[in-house]
């Protein structure tokens, strides 16, 4: 047990080791990432700054070579006409003010409500005395405003400076775009007082160790920097201050001079991040350490187990080997009588589709069957009147009247096309289609319908409302099978209507999202239309018919295959309404 704790603390210490090594490595890294960033936007910031105040010394050199200024110093031009452009030119970039300065420091002309500038200004004598452009920077006595000013001269034709342009900007006008960024940053200037920040609680703090009076400007209140204790990490300086809630707790200080402007930029960029980073990733090396010390001790103790269980095993397993050996000829009795079952079940599910074939068929044939006498008429009539076309045909030849016997001969064909279409509807009703479900024209559908039914419509005298649509009116399903499903339709249609002083058979065929169709007839109507699609359920007297009481059960799985709906009910008037809903196809499919 003391070997064990031994090792166990051993380990403890490694991995506290080793954690603290990972928050070490992964916070010097990531401290140096967070730099880099800090100076790229510490660029960024400088540059943008320098940019903003360079638009206005760029304008101070361009108005000084403007000649209405260059005359007004020259003693020929007009003050209210420079006193204008100075307006407008002030106007349209946003200046404080600008001053047009004669060599000896008085002002000329200036924008609406400028300021005075003593003639004694470091930055105005550089360029009237030097030649060069003077830059200053300070804060207004009257407003407090923070100020930059440029001087560009303004030389004689001759060569000697004669005045001067000043162009003041107010810096709290350019720092209003930027403040709230992200990142602290100030400018210092070189006497170590925030003349420029984006965080309005640094502004006007001054370093230790400067001489306020020393200042050239007088700033509304001079304030102390806050106090702040510095730490070097991997060569970072790392700042502990406590300045306000949007000034970082812990910060890396950078730095970066701004010669052209007399600033320096400072930025605090906030380490802590990157301090619970490290620590994140350190308590992950913690964890896994810790679970692994937990692994290799619940190994070890499984160890020590395992070698006291495996001789229990031992026992068990030759009790074991047997009842699997028994288990496995049960299984195996089981599968062999599994498999007899699907055999049987699969040779049932055979007989049952031949079955409903048989069905489908005897429907067919039972409809044949009531059919055949009215198609037998239908065939026997343009027999008899073909023999009589033939016979005058032979006449007419004989007596050489050629264009009687050409017209008896043209009715003969005629009459000839009109069987061959029955026979050839007659023959397609009768077959098995096996052809999958396909678009299928219903009117061709009807069509058929309609010529194998003509004879039995015109010998009950039944009037036929049909109104032929002009397109094809395309579903999908099978041609034969939905020719036998309308037989059986107009069938039952004509079979209700045996004996009725009105008989009419009216068939309407729409399309909207589906294709519906209706047969209504003027016969005796439905007793029970929730039974009617039940199979051997008939409305027909006994021996009325040779019909087996299958022919709407058939029809109405032969829709559902389609993906369709049938129903039957009475109509308004009398009579039954029964009424098909197709799945509708595309014209393009017909193929």
């Amino acid at each position: 047990m003391t070997r064990r704790m031994l090792a166990a603390l051993i380990y403890l210490l490694a991995v506290a080791g080793i954690s603290g090594g990972v928050w070490w490595f992964a916070l010097v890294s990531d401290l140096r990432d967070l730099a880099e960033r800090g100076e790229a936007d510490l660029s960024l910031a400088a540059d943008r700054l320098v940019g903003q105040l360079q638009r206005f010394r760029e304008l101070s050199v361009l108005l000084s070579d403007h000649p209405d200024l260059a005359a007004l110093l020259a003693g020929r031009g007009n003050a209210e006409t420079a006193t204008a452009l100075l307006q407008t030119a002030a106007d349209r970039t946003g200046s404080l003010d600008m001053l047009v300065v004669s060599a000896s420091g008085k002002a000329l002309a200036g924008s609406e409500n400028a300021a005075a500038i003593a003639p004694s200004s470091p930055f105005l004598v550089q360029a009237l005395e030097g030649g060069s452009l003077g830059v200053e920077h300070g804060v207004a006595y009257a407003t407090g405003t923070r100020i930059f000013s440029f001087a560009s001269p303004v030389f004689s034709p001759a060569g000697p400076v004669i005045g001067a342009v000043v162009v003041r900007t107010d810096i709290a006008a350019i720092e209003a775009e930027w403040l709230g960024d992200p990142m602290m940053v100030a400018f210092t200037d070189e006497f170590g007082l925030v003349f420029v920040t984006n965080r309005s609680e640094m502004l006007y703090r001054q370093r230790d160790g400067v001489d306020t009076a020393a200042l050239p400007y007088t700033p509304e209140a001079v304030l102390p920097f806050p106090d702040h204790r510095v730490t070097t990490i991997a060569g970072l300086e790392i700042w502990r201050l406590d300045a306000g809630r949007y000034i970082p707790k812990r910060a890396i200080h950078l730095t970066r001079p701004l010669p052209v402007i007399g600033l320096t930029g400072e930025a605090l960029v906030d380490v802590a991040p990157a301090v619970t980073l490290a620590s994140s990733q350190a308590l992950v090396v913690l964890a896994l350490g810790l679970v692994l010390g937990a692994f290799i001790l619940a190994l070890s103790d499984r160890r020590r187990a395992l070698a006291v269980r495996l001789s229990l095993e031992a026992a068990a397993n030759a009790a074991l080997e047997a009842r699997v050996s028994e288990r496995t000829a049960e299984l195996s009795a089981t599968n062999r009588a599994l498999r007899r079952e699907i055999d049987e079940r699969i040779a049932a599910e055979e007989a049952l589709k031949k079955a409903q074939d048989d069905l489908l068929r005897a429907g067919k044939l039972s409809a044949l069957g009531q059919m055949s006498a009215g198609i037998s008429h239908e065939l026997n009539q343009p027999l008899m009147a073909i023999t009589s076309f033939a016979e005058n045909g032979a006449a007419f030849l004989a007596r050489g009247r050629a264009e009687e016997a050409e017209e008896n001969l043209e009715r003969i064909s005629d009459l000839a096309g009109r069987m061959g279409r029955i026979i050839r509807n007659l023959r397609a009703f009768a077959r098995q289609e096996s052809q999958p479900v396909r678009p299928v024209d219903m009117v061709h559908v009807l069509d058929a319908v309609f010529e194998l039914s003509e004879g039995r419509i015109k010998r009950e005298g039944i009037d036929l409302v049909w109104q032929v649509p002009k397109a094809p009116v395309l579903v999908r399903g099978g041609e034969v099978r939905l020719q036998q499903v309308v037989m059986n339709l107009v069938s039952n249609a004509l079979d209700a209507m045996d004996g009725r002083v009105t008989k009419r058979l009216t068939i309407t065929l729409t399309e909207d999202d589906t294709v519906c169709l209706e047969v209504a007839d003027t016969g005796i109507g439905i007793e029970a239309p929730d039974k009617i699609f039940d199979p051997f359920y008939s409305t027909k007297d006994v021996g009325h018919s040779e019909g087996m009481g299958l022919g709407l059960s058939i029809s109405y799985g032969i829709i559902k295959s389609f993906g369709g709906t049938i129903r039957g009910e009475n109509g308004p008037e009398g009579g039954a309404v029964f009424t098909l809903r197709l799945v509708a196809a595309r014209q393009e499919g017909t193929g």
